[in-house]
């Protein structure tokens, strides 16, 4: 059993012995990214029994790790003085991730009972939309100038007495607050106290745009191995930092959305979300998938007649529609993961379909042969399996080059390739295979 589902557990057990003095010594003891945990593994009227016997600056630490349909349950409860107490305990990032759940007449009471310093650093977060560098960077940063000397800059850090979170290095700008290049915290350690900040700065450290998006910010990390990053606007001006902490609930959003979104469901949506909630959600990608099987099935019906005359072809159609489902599938996921790494664009798309093409055209011979001698075998029917044969090659062909092109398209229309891209590969690779497997029976049976 994992630490978590312990706490879970323990937690469970001392609500139904109605042992409050148990629970909050258990509580006590946990990090407030567990205590997010164990709200989320309880039931709704259960949470708020929890929430109630957590301290207030707990509570508002473990908000930041909750997830939004989660978090919303106990926002809704809280009023401006709470809230103005939580931008207290967390990061400018976290709290304006707050925020932008409220509604905005209840921010904007929240940012005006703020001090001026604090509004103005949360707002900076704000205009920057959600999922970009500017709504994942803090504000909160130590900027130093070139000119001044290790032993001067040592001073300063000493009389400030304590470092943001996760801080590996100094930015050094100039008068202007232009970014010029990072200061990392060991270079200064061991420097010598005369030497000047121009002289043991990295300028070559490049800083992010404000407007890059968070999923190039993670691949950027990653690639870097960042712990921490400058951020600057359209003129070269350091306008916060990003942190490694940052980068990886991004990383983890993302891998969320990649295993949820297919299937049409959100990350941040509760586990114990309420029927109604959870239908209303879910019933619009129940549609759109009827739709694409309303298609299908509007194919197959052009065909009802070669159907009623050669049976085997119901038998058969599956496995046409599966192999071109797989084939495309694993390309779409080649192509969608190439592109999320950086390491496939306009320069080498087309060297791609072409790989893809052929490895679509040879295992489309491979197995259309092993089908085609079955169908052979099974039916008695040569006839049946080349038809099988030449309408799984073609498909397994439409299937590859779709999963190669459809990606870059939905992109330029603003669509998530992640969430859509089966949904379109499917009915594609579906009605394609339908249609050729039953029309080369058409045209050769009647």
């Amino acid at each position: 059993m994992s630490t978590d589902q312990q706490h879970f557990e323990s937690v469970l057990e001392g609500i139904s012995r109605g042992s409050t003095a148990d629970i909050k010594i258990l509580l006590a003891s946990l990090r407030p990214s567990e205590i997010a945990g164990v709200l989320e593994a309880n039931l709704p009227e259960t949470r708020h029994i929890i929430w109630g016997l957590i301290d207030e600056d707990v509570r508002n630490q473990s908000l930041q790790h909750l997830h939004d349909d989660v978090r919303g349950q106990f926002l809704e409860t809280m009023d401006t003085a709470q809230l103005v107490a939580v931008a207290e305990e967390l990061d400018t990032d976290d709290f304006a991730d707050i925020l932008q759940q409220l509604p905005e007449t209840i921010t904007n009471q929240v940012l005006e009972s703020l001090d001026s310093r604090d509004r103005a650093r949360v707002e900076s977060v704000l205009s920057y939309p959600e999922d970009s560098a500017g709504g994942l960077m803090n504000t909160d940063t130590i900027t130093v100038r070139p000119r001044h000397a290790a032993e001067l800059v040592l001073r300063y850090l000493r009389l400030r007495r304590e470092l943001p979170p996760t801080t590996d290095a100094l930015i050094v700008v100039n008068s202007r607050d232009e970014y010029l290049g990072v200061l990392p915290i060991t270079k200064l350690l061991t420097a010598d106290p005369s030497v000047t900040v121009r002289e043991i700065m990295n300028s070559e450290e490049p800083p992010i745009h404000v407007a890059e998006s968070d999923t190039e910010v993670a691949r950027l990390f990653s690639e870097r191995d960042l712990i921490s990053a400058p951020v600057v606007d359209d003129a070269g001006h350091l306008v916060g930092r990003i942190t490694i902490d940052d980068v990886v609930d991004v990383i983890i959003e993302d891998a969320e959305e990649a295993v949820l979104a297919p299937a049409g469901l959100l990350v941040d949506e509760d586990t114990f979300a309420p029927v109604r909630r959870s239908v209303r959600r879910r019933a619009v990608w129940l549609g759109i998938n009827l739709i694409t099987a309303v298609m299908a099935a509007a194919v197959i019906h052009l065909f009802e007649e070669t159907i009623v005359k050669v049976v085997a072809l119901a038998v058969l159609m599956p496995v046409v529609a599966s192999m071109g489902g797989i084939a495309g599938t694993q390309t779409l996921t080649l192509v969608i993961r190439g592109q999320a790494t950086g390491q496939l664009g306009r320069g080498n798309l087309l060297w791609m379909l072409n790989r893809e093409f052929i490895v679509a055209a040879l295992n489309g011979l491979l197995w259309a042969s092993v089908v085609a001698v079955g169908a052979v075998y099974f039916f008695d029917d040569p006839k049946l399996g080349w038809i099988i044969a030449a309408a799984m090659i073609a498909t397994i062909l439409i299937a590859a080059v779709t999963g190669s092109l459809l990606p870059t398209l939905l992109r330029r229309m603003n669509i998530d390739p992640a969430i859509a891209g089966g949904v379109v590969l499917t009915t594609i690779t579906d009605v394609a295979g339908f249609f050729i497997f039953l029309g080369l029976a058409s045209w050769v049976y009647l």
